[in-house]
């Protein structure tokens, strides 16, 4: 498992590397897109539909959707404004699970749910790269939701008691939580030091971190909650010793649109 892992990292890295930091414009938004029709091949299963067809067919439409969004860039505020309440509506159904399972809507609900996660995740991202210092941007909040990974990891392995979703994810403590949070907020102090940011700006750089932080935690349970529905424990196996794409892009899924918008709200670009 380890030696696949590892092998599979050595592949993807470089790839994503050139796809994030060397492409510009539409080449980017089909890099993101061939990622994101993954997921979408891969949520088709966590909602219920076990058929190749049926989960094709619905990658397919979130293929299509992605081309209509870049063909109408105006509904990118629309849609991230969707995702932001979504987010907050996801919380709710992460911590009321299981009773929450009748709100999903069922099979067909839940596929559209999976629309609400995948599709403002590309969107932030393509709105991020045509913003100033863009790439710096998507470095910035995959820093926070991997500096928050470790630290969650480190903090749980030495000192988690206290589960913070044992009917969605059992191996998740509060004290995993508060770590990852310390350490990204540590992250962003830093940032800000170096930066020489006013106090205000890095008050509200901290208060933002803790934000993404939060949201980027409910996107890995809200995934874990309809793989834990559906008795599965990856999305798929595409990436070997890693499970599915969206195993590995869950809490992204949730920090990308938030990370947006509240750069949008500070004045940092436009949409």
């Amino acid at each position: 498992m380890l030696k696949h892992r590892i092998i599979t990292a050595a592949i993807l890295l470089p790839i994503a590397l050139i796809g994030f930091f060397l492409l510009e414009g539409l080449a980017f938004a089909l890099f993101i897109g061939v990622v994101v029709v993954l997921g979408g091949w891969e949520w088709a299963r966590l909602a219920g539909f076990e058929a190749q067809s049926v989960r094709v067919l619905y990658a397919i439409a979130v293929g299509l959707l992605l081309v209509g969004l870049y063909l109408a860039p105006a509904l990118a505020s629309w849609l991230l404004t969707l995702s932001v309440i979504w987010w907050l509506a996801a919380t709710a159904l992460v911590v009321s699970y299981p009773r929450s399972q009748r709100h999903w809507g069922g099979s067909v609900g839940s596929l559209v749910i999976g629309l609400l996660i995948l599709l403002p995740a590309w969107q932030g991202l393509v709105l991020l790269k045509q913003w100033p210092q863009g790439n710096w941007l998507i470095v910035a909040v995959m820093v926070l939701v991997w500096g928050a990974d470790i630290g969650a990891y480190a903090a749980g392995k030495t000192f988690g008691r206290r589960k913070l979703a044992p009917q969605v994810s059992p191996g998740k403590s509060w004290e995993g939580m508060i770590g990852g949070l310390v350490t990204s907020l540590l992250i962003t102090l830093f940032v800000g030091l170096y930066q020489s940011w006013s106090a205000r700006e890095l008050a509200l750089a901290l208060l933002g971190a803790a934000l993404v932080v939060v949201i980027s935690v409910i996107g890995d349970l809200t995934e874990s909650m309809f793989k834990r529905s559906s008795g599965i424990k990856d999305s798929s196996q595409l990436l070997p010793g890693h499970g599915g794409v969206l195993d590995r892009i869950d809490s992204l899924t949730a920090a990308v649109p938030v990370f947006t918008v509240l750069l949008w709200l500070a004045g940092w670009g436009a949409w």
